[in-house]
């Protein structure tokens, strides 16, 4: 069986109706940034949460460390166990220059300290649109108590 044509064919494709030619290129120019910003949104603001997690976790872990300071002269001479809190400032202060994260100690009340982080880390995809990096910040606080605090001492 043989197929006939009517004739050599030329062109690249059937006619499109008027005024639709290049619509679907149009359209791409058009949604290709905006499915680019939201995968940027995806990815980055993923890796933002995850690097808040982790600005809590170490801010959490210097505040245990400086919440575990006992102060031992005092401690020897009366045999009673209190938290010193310029060594519970040094230590925080020491566990974050071993994270090897940006943060601050302070004093917040007579028996704490509040330590906080701060994570800033470089975007993926977002840098397309010009925002070139993340700030995730992370804050906990540590009580410097001893012993049993609590009903039932």
């Amino acid at each position: 069986m043989r197929i006939r044509h009517n004739g050599p064919r030329r062109g690249r494709g059937p006619q499109c109706a008027s005024g639709q030619r290049g619509s679907i290129t149009l359209m791409l120019t058009i949604l290709f940034p905006v499915l680019l910003a939201f995968a940027g949104l995806v990815i980055d603001g993923g890796a933002k949460l995850r690097a808040a997690g982790d600005a809590n976790e170490i801010a959490q872990e210097a505040a245990r460390a400086g919440a575990g300071m006992i102060d031992r002269p005092t401690a020897y001479a009366t045999g009673r166990f209190t938290v010193s809190q310029p060594q519970a400032i040094a230590a925080a202060q020491a566990y974050l220059a071993s994270a090897g994260d940006p943060g601050t100690v302070t004093v917040a009340g007579a028996n704490s300290i509040r330590v906080t982080v701060t994570i800033t880390q470089p975007t993926v995809l977002l840098q397309l649109i010009g925002i070139g990096s993340m700030t995730s910040t992370g804050a906990a606080t540590a009580n410097l108590v001893t012993g049993v605090t609590g009903p039932g001492q």
